[in-house]
């Protein structure tokens, strides 16, 4: 079995990962770390790389450079081990269509020695599913309902959803976010894929931004929620910059007012421009909508 040097603390780790199809990049030397306990929500639109990344996190996909781990353990390799580890949602999940529910919940259930079938029941009636029905008669967001009763079923170190909440509706959908919450108290790994800022923000402990297979952004939402956008109106023009702040703040320029960004330093932007005579400001926080724009218009 081959081992990484892997902190202790690291449960998922990607070096210089590529995936090529021909020509086309679908990863682009994607190098990234997630650590025990740890909920990483994976942004991007289709077409992005994010269901490869997953998919040769699994194993199902060998990379064409670099390399990935699970726990230490090569992704491609060690596979097999590697799935022993993982509970896996995809994002198009299937499932037999010529059996009830509550067949699928016992069938899935005696393929993992880690997996309950008693938690299953559990979870399907928390996410309000009737087993009694064909699967082949379920609509696809009760089929999305019942792929989530398999997979949260299983008791293991990680767990990837790929858009475990699509077709869902709200009260569900909240529901399902608080299983990733429940996963990360009892000290599970999750990386969790979605086109959702919102849950992104609500459950994630960091973030990254893939587009065109690069890992083009990446940071925790504790540093993201503290940054804000300043804008300022002030006819005179703003003070030069203190060199205290010379490489917290970006500025730039929008028909006759100052766009300022920082990281969390508002205190001493608003002292620094104070000095200034300033006709209008406004502050605002930055978020995870206005960091995800700046990549994908």
């Amino acid at each position: 079995m081959n081992t990484s040097a892997n902190s202790p603390d690291t449960v998922v780790q990607a070096k210089r990962l590529t995936k090529s199809f021909g020509r086309f990049k679908a990863l682009d030397n994607v190098s990234l770390e997630v650590g025990h306990g740890q909920v990483f929500g994976l942004l991007g639109p289709n077409g992005a790389g994010k269901s490869t990344l997953i998919r040769t996190l699994m194993g199902f996909l060998k990379p064409t450079s670099g390399s990935a781990t699970v726990a230490g353990m090569d992704c491609h390799t060690d596979r097999l081990a590697v799935h022993q580890q993982v509970t896996y949602l995809p994002g198009d999940a299937r499932v037999y269509g010529l059996m009830r529910g509550r067949s699928i919940l016992k069938q899935f259930a005696r393929y993992r020695s880690n997996a309950s079938y008693d938690r299953a029941l559990e979870i399907a009636e928390r996410l309000e599913l009737d087993l009694s029905r064909w699967v082949g008669l379920m609509s696809t967001g009760m089929r999305q309902k019942l792929a989530l009763a398999v997979c949260l079923s299983v008791d293991c170190a990680l767990v990837i959803l790929d858009e475990p909440t699509a077709n869902l509706d709200p009260t569900i959908r909240s529901r399902v976010l608080e299983y990733v919450s429940e996963a990360k108290r009892a000290g599970k790994t999750v990386i969790f894929s979605s086109h959702v800022l919102s849950e992104i923000e609500e459950v994630c402990d960091e973030v990254g931004i893939l587009k065109k297979g690069n890992l083009v952004f990446r940071q925790s939402m504790a540093s993201l929620v503290r940054q804000h956008r300043i804008t300022v109106r002030c006819e005179t023009g703003l003070p030069p910059i203190p060199p205290s702040l010379a490489d917290q703040v970006t500025i730039g320029t929008k028909n006759t007012r100052s766009i300022i960004e920082t990281p969390d330093r508002v205190p001493e932007v608003m002292r620094w421009i104070s000095e200034a005579h300033i006709d209008d400001v406004a502050i605002e926080s930055i978020g995870l909508k206005s960091v995800y724009h700046r990549f994908h218009q």
